[in-house]
């Protein structure tokens, strides 16, 4: 496999400037617009969120076939061209309701460029260190482009109006775009013969839900963003209702958080081995759980932007890690797929709390009901801990294969 510095650098450039621009449109162009522009109500909010949601969960499986089909090259760069126009339609649109119908589209065609970014380390490097070390970077990149996309957006529309938030977000599309098209990987098509795309999906989901430890990554993964459901319909009420301040207050605490992120995905190559497992992945995941509680347990800004920057590092090496063990335990065939299985669980996670989550701010309020989330995390986390610890004595008495990417999984 090909270990070129360039191309990784290609790679890690391509996401950081993707996610600048989908973190700039997201938290102040979308949520900014709804919550300050159509004065959304949580119910509202919740309902752009799952539409969001379900357009995710279709653009994740579908990223999941054509990666591992044609390579994450060639599906980054399409994503992002398609992800333009819908950012054009939202830049013109004067009501809620279209509002709402372009944003979907917008996560339609951009949460694959996430999957795409997320596939692309078992391309460019082979073996387990080398893999830690490319997801980090990578995830780096993403997590700066977090950092600086909310900050960058406040300070836009702030300074130039609303809309340069989604002009700027279209320019940053044709940059990740022409970085990703520049990237040499491994291989275009998957080695062995094309069949039925249906086929494809439904034996990636298979490979995903029958192995153990894909398995239970997944579900870790999946628990982590259901924590984040609620934040999805509440976080701009937070701080409108709660803590009082401007749009621009999103962009700049998300910032903080974006830092801790940097921090966090830095350090994994830096950690102890035995972090690189699944019972690092739930002690994290706990982590997590209660890093929520630090971010809006208060309403004093200082302490909002200390809590979102030590739950940003625990979250920033937690996307790595389990992007790792997940490259690490999949067939090279099969990444696309799996990482998409992954992404559309994420998605999956972030929908289910929209459903409770109206009633709950009703009778609990905002930040109680916010506070709720990230201790249901924790507590999952904790009940998973015996299920890791079998998995990595499973791991531990297997044979290492010579499969490039780690050793061959095992399945139930």
């Amino acid at each position: 496999m090909l270990r070129s510095t360039r191309n990784l650098a290609l790679v890690v450039f391509a996401r950081a400037v993707s996610r600048l621009g989908g973190s700039a449109v997201w938290f102040i162009g979308v949520w900014g617009t709804a919550a300050y522009t159509f004065g959304a109500t949580p119910r509202q909010l919740a309902t752009l969120s799952l539409a969001n949601g379900i357009a995710a969960i279709a653009g994740s499986l579908t990223a999941g076939v054509l990666i591992d089909r044609y390579g994450p090259r060639r599906v980054m760069v399409g994503a992002e061209v398609l992800s333009i126009p819908p950012l054009v339609a939202m830049l013109h649109t004067d009501t809620f309701a279209p509002f709402v119908v372009f944003a979907a589209l917008y996560s339609l065609f951009g949460v694959p460029t996430w999957t795409a970014g997320a596939s692309f380390a078992p391309y460019i490097v082979e073996g387990r260190k080398p893999l830690e070390k490319a997801n980090a970077a990578i995830e780096s990149g993403a997590m700066l482009g977090f950092v600086f996309g909310p900050a960058v957006a406040a300070v836009l529309s702030e300074r130039v109006g609303h809309p340069a938030v989604f002009v700027f977000t279209a320019i940053t599309c044709v940059l990740a775009g022409v970085a990703a098209w520049l990237t040499r990987i491994e291989s275009t098509h998957r080695e062995h013969a094309p069949s039925h795309p249906w086929r494809d999906f439904t034996s990636g989901l298979r490979l995903a839900y029958t192995t153990r430890s894909l398995r239970y990554y997944i579900l870790m993964g999946t628990a982590v963003w259901f924590g984040f459901g609620a934040f999805s319909a509440l976080e701009p009420l937070f701080y409108r209702d709660v803590v009082g301040v401007g749009v621009e207050w999103i962009g700049y605490m998300n910032a903080a958080f974006g830092v801790g992120l940097v921090v966090g995905a830095q350090s994994l190559p830096r950690l102890p081995d035995a972090v690189v497992s699944a019972r690092g992945l739930a002690v994290t995941t706990m982590l997590c759980g209660l890093g929520t509680v630090l971010y809006v347990g208060s309403t004093d800004l200082r302490l909002i932007a200390a809590g979102g920057l030590l739950w940003g590092v625990v979250i920033g090496a937690l996307e790595p890690l389990l992007r790792t063990l997940l490259h690490l335990d999949a067939p090279h065939a099969f990444v696309g797929r799996i990482v998409g299985t992954a992404q559309w669980h994420r998605n999956a996670g972030e929908l289910i709390p929209l459903t409770l989550v109206p009633a709950l701010a009703a009778s609990l309020g905002i930040q109680r009901t916010l506070i709720a989330g990230g201790l249901v995390v924790t507590v999952i986390a904790i009940l998973g801990y015996g299920t890791a610890r079998t998995l990595d004595k499973a791991a531990a008495a297997r044979t290492p294969s010579t499969s490039p990417t780690g050793p061959l999984p095992e399945s139930v």
